[in-house]
């Protein structure tokens, strides 16, 4: 297997938040876990995936460092897919809320795309957008929380 490839997939596995990515391209496999290790090889060669202890890193503490801001309180939108999060209907598009701005249930508030498709989300509760928590374009996880309507 081509070594530019292996590292393209070292670098999807390490932005994506998946935890292990097997491919098998003819006779060769490659199975890449997060925080284990990397095979190539036949496929025959590979043995059974078994855990493996990393050590942990030593942490620093900075000094006297400033205790993060609690989240807005109130109702917490969370996403019901997996997929790319889109505050607006097209980059050139004006958003579809902003912080301050009073929602009401069933109003489409984001779209995510998944598998090439756009799903609009709308708010499942009325009230005021207090917080959005995803920045344009990011992907998002099934659960994952998009908005604070307060």
């Amino acid at each position: 297997m081509d070594l530019r490839k292996l590292k393209k997939l070292i670098d999807l596995v390490e932005e994506s938040g998946i935890a292990e990515l097997e491919i098998t391209e003819g006779e060769e496999k490659v199975k890449i876990v997060k925080g284990g290790g990397l095979s190539v090889g036949p496929a025959s060669a590979v043995p059974p995936a078994t855990p493996t202890a990393v050590p942990a890193e030593p942490k620093t503490i900075a000094p006297a460092a400033p205790a993060p801001e609690a989240p807005p309180e109130g109702h917490v939108v969370k996403s019901p897919m997996v997929g790319t999060f889109y505050r607006s209907p097209s980059p050139d598009a004006k958003a579809f809320v902003e912080v301050g701005e009073a929602v009401k249930e069933g109003q489409t508030i984001c779209i995510i795309e998944a598998m090439k498709l756009m799903n609009e989300i709308e708010s499942d509760a009325s009230g005021t957008v207090k917080a959005i928590l995803v920045e344009n374009g990011q992907p998002v996880e099934y659960g994952q929380p998009l908005f604070i309507i307060g």
